[in-house]
């Protein structure tokens, strides 16, 4: 049996991925082999083929990206106690972050980069380094989980206080994890606003939840139009995606001790009153890295209807 490997040549883009036909890997003591079924693209993997990602690369010349795969455990290594062969499974993202705060050397086990990734139709992972998902969701669906859904989940969550129908959210727009965070926040209770270039595109995520719409190409001065729609008072929770060209809007948008969510790197800019509107607007600032492991679970519990219809009965 072969697997095939998608590997990147040179971090110089997309011609550079190269589909190669190896041996399928044997899992090690504590190691489980799974069969990857989907796989979903972020803008970090983007980042990473074209070499632009500030991440060392674990083999020079023989990367295998992405981050983000669903699949079934087909074989398992001696010692695994955690998961079981058939079950069908996520990776993480971070391979030793299960809970706790984010330490350095997680930083060095992430899949994709600087380790490998799951770009390949088999791929090795340690028992702890994947995760059940719902039984509702398709490979499809469940591929998404590890990156954009975890990423929202611990912005509309874990490092905010303002969940609840008195609170706003303000996401950017129409990436997975602005939809993600449309619909957690959403199911929250939240007053969602969204903002998009595209028409047609808040016409989706009016069907996803969302209650008020921007578009920003209409309305270059998005904050200003973002603080009028909640009545001058401001974002309670800002999902921030553009980096450094829209990083300060986002703080103006925000209330006084609103937060603001700092995820991407989308947009260039040189916006220089960073500090001042931070001070003005007594804004929490949050870094978010996607999440751990015990935030995984807790996102599949609560978003997970027959989890919740098990535990209200």
């Amino acid at each position: 049996m072969s697997n095939r490997v998608w590997r990147i040549a040179k971090h110089e883009g997309i011609e550079n991925l190269r589909l190669t036909t190896e041996d399928v890997p044997k899992p090690g003591p504590g190691q489980v082999l799974l069969r990857v079924r989907a796989v979903a693209l972020n803008y970090r993997d983007w980042a990473v083929l074209n070499g632009f990602y500030p991440r060392p690369y674990a083999e020079e010349g023989r990367l295998i990206p992405c981050s983000d795969a669903a699949g079934d455990i087909v074989e398992i290594g001696e010692e695994v106690t955690k998961v079981k062969k058939g079950q069908r499974v996520c990776s993480l993202f971070f391979q030793t972050w299960f809970k706790g705060e984010l330490e350095e050397e997680d930083m060095l086990q992430t899949l994709g980069a600087p380790i490998h990734g799951v770009l390949a139709q088999y791929v090795v992972l340690n028992q702890d380094g994947v995760i059940q998902f719902p039984d509702f969701l398709s490979y499809e669906e469940a591929a998404t989980l590890p990156c954009a859904a975890l990423t929202a989940w611990q912005a509309t969550y874990v490092t905010t206080r303002h969940v609840g129908p008195h609170c706003t959210t303000l996401t950017q727009g129409t990436g997975g994890v602005s939809i993600f965070a449309l619909q957690f926040a959403h199911l929250g209770g939240n007053r969602v606003i969204i903002t998009s270039s595209s028409d047609e595109k808040l016409a989706k995520a009016k069907e996803l939840g969302a209650d008020d719409f921007i578009n920003y190409r209409k309305t270059p001065e998005w904050h200003q139009e973002a603080r009028k729609i909640n009545d001058g008072r401001g974002i309670d929770n800002v999902i921030e995606i553009g980096g450094p060209g829209t990083i300060n809007k986002s703080l103006l948008a925000a209330k006084k001790y609103g937060d603001v969510q700092a995820i991407g790197f989308r947009t260039e800019g040189t916006d220089t009153n960073v500090a001042t509107a931070m001070v003005y607007n007594c804004s929490q600032v949050h870094g978010i890295f996607v999440g751990n492991k015990k935030m995984f679970e807790d996102m599949n519990r609560q978003g997970n209807p027959q989890a919740q219809s098990e535990a209200s009965d």
